[in-house]
């Protein structure tokens, strides 16, 4: 009975710090929709009438080719060296990922800077070769340019799924096709496509979520879409009421592509007639078929990787003596505390919540799970918005302890703290850190838990002693992943960000934004390294499990 007492008791604990976080978690967006029952303001007129179709049609324009592009180029690649054997197959197989550590305001004022009129290759036309072009062949500040910035760096997302996919296919599919006459072409269309739907659709609907999400690209490049809507009509104006309109808007936007997504995978399963999974055995291509292959992967990591990172590189060399200095130190270090911090902070509350709901296997913990991983599917500027009405109306039921404490005190004492940047981190990447603990979790299963129940430990416990240690390599992939993320996001740190504070990121943009591309590339070239060497451990790390 004390035993029994003892594991209720400690049931009710995980429940309990479950609930609370989950609350935090929902409680934000629920307000931006509670806010929509108000009556509208002159501005939210204006915005409606003459501003919103723009919006719609712009951010659909983008979300829809770079889409389509990614997929052609994503499956494309994993099919390649997957199914085929070329030079430098083992190389691109991890470098095709690298371009994720990219952010796309990064490429965007790198590319400008390389095409405008005193870049690069202009100039070594004019210079070098005495050739005059026109300007609009260059002009890659449009849509059509934006387009081509979110294909090059986010075609990963496609090709990393798709190809994880492919390995663990059977090679029966691919040989039984062309036995009965199928060329490569032919097995790639009739048979690759289809058994990839799932995969492909998991794929692309991540490369939507982040264009969705975009904040630096499009205002750079001066595209109206939601997140520059959201921002202006905030900052601009400083209009919180149409910001949350805008917001809401953007947020039945991805309600209404992650339920299509659902559509579009239907119900369809395909799935091998045998336990016994013989692997893909890569094909070699000689000749001409083999260099073709290695040039067309070679094409599209120096467009989405090697050029920027050169271009920046050169950049670097023309500008470090002026910014490494100690305000430099300081962006650094804002960085690095806000992503540890961060994705130490989430790291717990997935513990937390993941442990409790593969325990309490019930309705309720797939409800948690759910919610969990919504916040990655919101973007950030929908979360900034809700975040900044969450903590206003938490401010102002505290301002009587404020003034309790303090006579001095400020009535908006957490808004312009870094707590409010740290909670809208949390709700954002929190899906990063569940998964990656969640597949821990479910990687190790619950027969040690059981046998450590037997052995008279309650839960919290054996969470502690066995749990946590089996799961150390999930801990530390779900950190790194979080810790790359924060390092790289904008829209949230820009919105949200305490008076005169920077990262890496905001001052990458801000010198971007001001016309000194040089001085942005010190700032560029640490989040990239950093992103590119985790994403090549985690690689590494990856392969070694398999």
């Amino acid at each position: 009975m004390i035993r029994m007492r003892q594991l209720k008791s400690s049931l009710s604990m995980w429940s309990i710090l479950s609930v609370i976080f989950i609350l935090l978690l929902i409680l934000p967006t629920l307000n931006i929709f509670i806010s929509l029952f108000g009556e509208p303001n002159d501005n939210w007129l204006h915005i409606k009438e003459h501003l919103l179709k723009d919006y719609i049609i712009n951010t659909i324009t983008l979300i829809t080719f770079s889409g389509l592009f990614t997929v052609i180029i994503g499956t494309s690649l994993a099919w390649l060296v997957t199914v085929f054997r070329f030079p430098l197959r083992g190389f691109f197989k991890w470098a095709l990922i690298l371009p994720l550590a990219i952010p796309p305001y990064i490429a965007a004022f790198t590319y400008h800077g390389l095409l405008n009129y005193t870049g690069l290759i202009q100039t070594f036309l004019r210079n070098s070769l005495d050739i005059q072009v026109s300007q609009k062949y260059f002009n890659i500040m449009s849509t059509k340019g934006a387009i081509f910035i979110f294909t090059m760096v986010l075609f990963p997302y496609v090709y990393a799924i798709v190809k994880a996919f492919l390995e663990k296919q059977s090679a029966d599919l691919l040989e039984n096709a062309r036995v009965l006459g199928r060329n490569s072409v032919e097995v790639f269309i009739r048979v690759v496509l289809p058994i990839s739907r799932a995969a492909i659709i998991g794929g692309v609907s991540l490369v939507i979520l982040e264009i969705l999400n975009d904040y630096g690209l499009v205002n750079y490049f001066g595209i109206t879409t939601f997140s520059v809507a959201i921002f202006r009509t905030w900052f601009g104006l400083g209009d919180l009421d149409s910001a949350v309109r805008l917001a809401s808007i953007l947020m039945f936007l991805v309600l209404g592509i992650l339920v299509l997504e659902k559509i579009i995978r239907g119900r369809k399963k395909f799935s091998a007639t045998s336990t016994k999974l013989r692997p893909i055995s890569p094909i070699q291509l000689k000749g001409t078929k083999g260099m073709l292959a290695f040039g067309y992967c070679f094409v599209i990591f120096g467009f989405a990787f090697l050029i920027p990172t050169l271009q920046l590189v050169y950049w670097a060399f023309l500008t470090y003596k002026k910014i490494l200095n100690y305000k430099f130190i300081e962006f650094l270090f804002n960085s690095i505390l806000v992503a540890a911090v961060t994705a130490a902070l989430i790291i717990v509350i997935a513990l937390i919540i993941a442990n409790y709901c593969r325990i309490k296997e019930s309705f309720i913990s797939k409800v948690y799970s759910k919610i969990t991983i919504l916040g990655y599917s919101i973007p950030g500027a929908v979360i900034a918005i809700a975040v900044i009405v969450f903590f206003i109306n938490l401010d102002n039921s505290l301002h009587g302890v404020y003034s309790a404490l303090s006579a001095n005190s400020g009535k908006l004492v957490l808004t312009t703290s870094l707590a409010m940047l740290i909670f809208a981190y949390i709700i954002r990447f929190l899906a990063i850190g569940f998964n990656s603990i969640e597949s821990g979790f479910e990687k190790v299963g619950k027969n040690f838990f059981e046998a450590s129940r037997m052995l008279g430990m309650n839960v919290t416990k054996t969470f502690y002693k066995v749990d946590l240690k089996m799961i150390k390599p999930a801990i530390i992939t779900g950190f790194i992943l979080v810790f790359v993320d924060i390092l790289k996001e904008l829209p949230l740190t820009l919105i949200l960000r305490p008076f005169n504070f920077h990262t890496l990121a905001t001052k990458a943009y801000q010198y971007a934004s001001d016309e000194m591309i040089h001085e942005a590339a010190i700032s560029s070239l640490i989040i990239i390294f950093t992103s590119a060497v985790l994403i090549y451990f985690l690689n590494r790390v990856d392969k070694e499990e398999k």
